[in-house]
């Protein structure tokens, strides 16, 4: 095999907690990851040209080591002594800084390609041990699907699948700092935490309604009044059918959770009509 793509899939949050600051600087958290059926794709090639060569479809990304892709691959190179060139070419869909982990599952897509490519013989376990030293959202890259995440969000536990459903995304073009979000997040007695325990409930009975009524974010405490057009989208899927909908991550990524695909084609048609521009794509679940 001298070539091979794959597909990288972005995630969002069904539910997101924030339980503590460490001591370390780092946030324990407590979240619900979720694969939706938006790619990035990947082609890896071997060449006669020693190292690693990476291009994409967007000029403003990195196409050295600081991009993570680059250091995935680099890793495993490394380690096995693999001295081939190598070609890859990232063509992204999945929108650049939006909550959604588009870095980490490039990154965690290419390690998974390179281990079939090369026939390294790696388990998914053993590449998420090495993915985590990239990241804390590499591990759930590689594993995919719906998982709960906890410690700084490389503890992965397997749940109750998602009940089946479509999914709006719907991201305007804002930008938000994750460091600026866990920064000015305030953990008291005041802050409303989501019940994380009563949502896997909830996935637990394929009861589609109630966990949508249990769905938050608690770093939409922060986020949202900062960029008031998180707020305006959340309005107005729930105006147009949604079951629920929620800030994915630190932002600004909002997804709509709907039972029918019509409605959720509809209100991705409001959501364009909003006063400011915005990505929206209507999609289902990754399994």
């Amino acid at each position: 095999m001298d070539s091979i793509w794959i597909n990288a899939p972005a995630k969002i949050n069904i539910g997101l907690d924030v339980i503590r600051r460490r001591e370390d600087g780092y946030h324990e958290v407590k979240m619900i990851m979720q694969s939706i059926r938006l790619f990035d794709r990947l082609t890896l090639t071997k060449t006669k040209n020693r190292g690693i060569h990476l291009t994409t479809n967007l000029r403003f990304l990195p196409s050295n080591k600081d991009n993570l892709v680059y250091q995935g691959a680099k890793l495993l190179m490394d380690e096995f002594g693999i001295e081939d060139g190598l070609n890859i070419r990232l063509d992204k869909r999945i929108p650049v800084a939006a909550g959604m982990a588009g870095g980490s599952t490039d990154a965690a897509s290419c390690m998974l390609a390179i281990n079939q490519l090369y026939e390294l013989g790696l388990s998914k376990r053993q590449l998420m041990k090495r993915g985590l030293r990239l990241g804390a959202d590499i591990p759930y890259c590689i594993l995919k699907g719906t998982a709960l995440a906890e410690g700084i969000g490389e503890k992965l536990s397997t749940i109750p699948q998602t009940p089946d459903c479509c999914i709006l995304i719907v991201k305007p073009g804002t930008h938000v700092s994750t460091k600026f979000v866990y920064s000015n997040l305030v953990l008291d007695e005041n802050t409303p935490h989501p019940d994380i325990d009563r949502m896997i409930e909830a996935m637990k009975k394929r009861d589609l309604h109630d966990l949508c009524a249990h769905i938050g974010n608690v770093l939409e405490t922060v986020t949202i009044p900062a960029y008031p057009e998180i707020a305006e989208i959340k309005k107005c899927m729930k105006e147009n059918g949604a079951l629920g909908s929620l800030m994915s991550g630190s932002g600004p990524t909002v997804f709509g959770i709907y039972d029918d695909i019509e409605k959720a084609n509809a209100a991705k048609a409001k959501c364009k009509e909003l006063p400011f521009n915005c990505f929206a794509f209507v999609t289902d679940l990754y399994r």
